[in-house]
């Protein structure tokens, strides 16, 4: 989380025990030029700890610094940490299923039909499961194994990253399609894997440094 130095500390409480308070005043009341203060009270604002109103002057939140952690997750959305989903047709074989996976260096394919809408999803173990058998694969569709819909969990891309790794990790799955809703099915317009969420996690706690 964000360590806060000695002067924004004392620069909360100022702002605890006498706000609304303008920055000329806590300036004051530490003996430093309102110059001096500026890059800490920006700090402060733009980490969530202190609200800043034109002709007023900063107020404390009243936020601990997990209270602003938990508020950064539930802003993030998952048109911002989506990647590029990996598609195939319902009417591949099984074979060609497992060599794409291996090639793309992917955990899900997602199936679509010859519209190109969303039919099904293939996972590792899906594929896996079929291999173990003892049908030739280069003759076996993949919509003879994909989970199809409506059982399906998808997403998409206004959806809140917190609520799909809720998701992923309920329904013991890697990965999810986002898709955008047409009159006639669901379109595949990206992926969210549960690496793109660490990342997007990592990346909110590095910020927070």
């Amino acid at each position: 989380m964000i360590e806060l130095n000695k002067r924004q500390e004392r620069i909360l409480q100022i702002v605890k025990d006498n706000g609304p308070i303008t920055g000329e005043h806590i300036a004051e009341q530490l003996n430093l030029t309102r110059a001096t203060l500026r890059p800490d009270l920006a700090i402060l604002t733009m980490s969530g700890f202190l609200d800043a109103r034109p002709r007023v002057g900063y107020f404390y939140t009243g936020k601990s610094g997990s209270q602003l952690l938990t508020d950064s997750l539930n802003s993030l959305i998952i048109k911002d940490y989506q990647s590029i989903p990996v598609v195939v047709t319902e009417s591949i074989s099984v074979y060609d299923a497992i060599v794409t996976m291996f090639l793309e260096d992917v955990g899900t394919l997602f199936v679509v039909d010859k519209n190109s809408l969303l039919v099904g999803v293939l996972s590792r173990k899906d594929l896996l499961r079929a291999s173990i058998g003892k049908q030739e694969l280069s003759s076996v569709p993949v919509n003879v194994i994909m989970t199809r819909m409506p059982n399906i969990t998808m997403c998409t891309k206004e959806d809140l990253l917190m609520d799909v790794a809720k998701k992923l990790i309920e329904k013991q799955i890697d990965a999810l399609p986002v898709v955008r809703e047409t009159d006639n099915g669901f379109e595949v317009t990206g992926r969210i894997t549960k690496t793109n969420i660490t990342k997007a996690f990592l990346s909110l706690a590095d910020s927070s440094y």
